[in-house]
């Protein structure tokens, strides 16, 4: 989607580009592979382990190179291999094992190309920076040893890829990535249709294994409260982390003027000089942050941002900066 500002007021340009040579529409085979090296500055490592943050536990499954971190009440879920029926009997109520794997977990991608990720004002397509995102995670994940699974979607088009290792299974993915059909044919993309993450989401619960590190790349729009749960029923057994992508037209509107707002399949007419719009937009973003923000605090899951406008490197070592990581 492109805005301009309506005439007589001076044109501004479609897509501001803040990106430094980057492709701020598309993405190519060669752009995902030649972040494996910037990858290596990615702290993933030390986000494999879930921190003991409000709302956090450790998933509780055993497996070869599993090792004993504590033991605790038993909650609803726990897997029963791990009960300790020695504190159990001595105690008198049920208590589970929680243990750690250290040399690698899963690592699942969720990558959304819905409609409304072709979207940009500044920068490049919140879709090209979930791209570039989700490349640097599989890299980093690779270069780790980590296995490395995958869920694209669209409106009309889902990708499942099963957790592999290996350089093969990052390249794959990202064959998969550039090739999904939702960057050259979006006629059949529906804007307000939140049957795909619903979807997405529920093939995503059956491909995650207790103790997968999970990445929802997204702009969280159009996800309703059934699908939501399906993140948070997630939660329970994973470590979730969420990639917010917004454009900073989202949060805010453009200085008072009319603009034209184009989709490339219809045009409308945005006039910005009336405060009270100007406030109610605001709040409308705001809201939409904050129930997300809530949502991963209630759950144990992690939120991080990245705009459209953002170096996405930056962003994510940020995110994980700022989770103490």
């Amino acid at each position: 989607m492109n805005w301009k500002r309506h005439q007589p007021d001076p044109a501004l340009p479609d897509v501001v580009d803040t990106t430094g040579g980057i492709d701020p529409v598309r993405v190519s085979l060669a752009s995902m592979i030649g972040l494996r090296h910037a990858a290596r500055s990615l702290p993933l490592k030390a986000a494999k382990i879930r921190a003991k943050r409000s709302g956090g536990f450790l998933s509780p499954f055993k497996g070869r190179g599993m090792e004993f971190d504590e033991v605790r009440l038993y909650q609803p879920g726990d897997d029963i291999r791990s009960f300790d029926w020695k504190v159990t009997a001595r105690t008198g109520k049920p208590h589970t094992k929680l243990f750690r794997d250290e040399r690698e977990r899963p690592i699942l991608l969720w990558v959304d190309l819905r409609a409304p990720m072709f979207f940009a004002t500044r920068g490049m397509y919140k879709a090209v920076a979930a791209a570039r995102a989700a490349a640097l995670l599989a890299w980093s994940a690779v270069l780790q040893g980590d296995r490395l699974g995958a869920l694209i979607f669209s409106e009309y088009k889902h990708v499942e890829l099963r957790p592999q290792r290996g350089s093969t299974a990052a390249l794959h993915f990202m064959k998969q990535l550039v090739e999904h059909p939702a960057w050259t044919d979006r006629t059949q993309a529906t804007i307000g249709d939140r049957h795909a993450s619903l979807h997405a989401l529920g093939r995503l619960r059956r491909v995650a294994r207790p103790g997968s590190l999970i990445f929802l790349i997204s702009d969280f729009r159009n996800i309703d409260d059934v699908a939501e749960s399906h993140i948070s029923q997630m939660a329970r057994h994973n470590d979730i982390d969420m990639v917010f992508m917004f454009d900073p037209l989202e949060r805010e509107l453009p200085p008072a003027g009319i603009y034209r707002v184009s989709n490339e399949q219809e045009t409308l007419t945005l006039n910005t000089r009336d405060e009270n719009v100007r406030e109610t937009y605001r709040q409308r973003f705001d809201a939409h942050w904050e129930r997300w923000r809530r949502r991963s605090r209630l759950s144990g899951m992690y939120l991080m941002s990245c705009s459209t406008e953002q170096n996405v490197l930056h962003a994510l070592q940020r995110g994980f900066g700022s989770r103490g990581a």
